[in-house]
């Protein structure tokens, strides 16, 4: 199966993870490393996280049922410092990446767990780094994001949502997320998934499921003349 379109996650592939945000709040106030992620692993569908990200609840009510959840388990965390924390750095080679798969011709999908909150699309705390971050989204064919459509991953209508939308199937597609769980469902669904560990080895792996050269999305132009 010849793989024409590859479909993204954003935050944590695109740009840095927030979960590096989050050990950094962790470690500064003496919480147990991983703490957000374990609060988000209680009732992984209806928690405050699930019904922010679909775009149930607003901010106000996210901020008090996240500070319940971290209650819950015996610490005191409120949801708004959590949000202050979303919006990562874009990765350059990731950005370079997009424009030589377009220039290719390959088609290109976005899926995002997003929250209405911040600037923009990846909740950037400025609207200059939303400017930033809008310039990049702008290179994807479509980006299914779920606080506007009502579905997140890992639910597998969103994959489907995606690849409707693309007008491909999902044996075309090669996805990348940096969360286990997410990939799961895409592989199920028919596409070849990748785990992102980092950006270095997420091109590596795109390179060889595209059966492209090695240093095709990486190796650096040479300026004519």
């Amino acid at each position: 199966m010849t793989r024409t379109t590859v479909v993204f996650d954003f935050g944590g592939v695109i740009t840095t993870s927030p979960f590096d945000a989050f050990n950094r709040l962790e470690a500064e106030r003496g919480l147990p490393r991983d703490l957000v992620r374990r609060i988000n692993t209680v009732n992984p569908d209806t928690n405050a996280w699930a019904q922010f990200e679909r775009a149930e609840i607003d901010e106000a009510r996210f901020d008090t049922l996240f500070a319940e959840e971290a209650r819950a388990l015996g610490y005191d965390l409120a949801g708004r410092d959590v949000l202050a924390l979303l919006s990562g750095d874009l990765r350059p080679a990731l950005v370079e990446a997009l424009d030589r798969l377009r220039a290719m011709g390959y088609r290109l999908g976005c899926i995002t767990n997003n929250v209405p909150a911040g600037h923009g699309a990846q909740m950037s705390p400025t609207a200059r780094k939303a400017e930033a971050i809008a310039a990049v989204m702008a290179r994807f064919d479509h980006v299914v994001e779920s606080s506007k459509v009502g579905v997140r991953k890992p639910d597998p209508r969103v994959y489907t949502m995606a690849c409707d939308a693309l007008g491909v199937r999902p044996e075309e597609c090669v996805y990348l997320d940096d969360l286990g769980i997410n990939c799961k469902p895409a592989a199920a669904l028919g596409m070849l998934a990748i785990k992102v560990t980092s950006a270095e080895q997420a091109l590596a792996d795109l390179e060889q499921a595209l059966g492209l050269g090695a240093g095709a999305l990486t190796t650096p132009s040479r300026a004519a003349g």
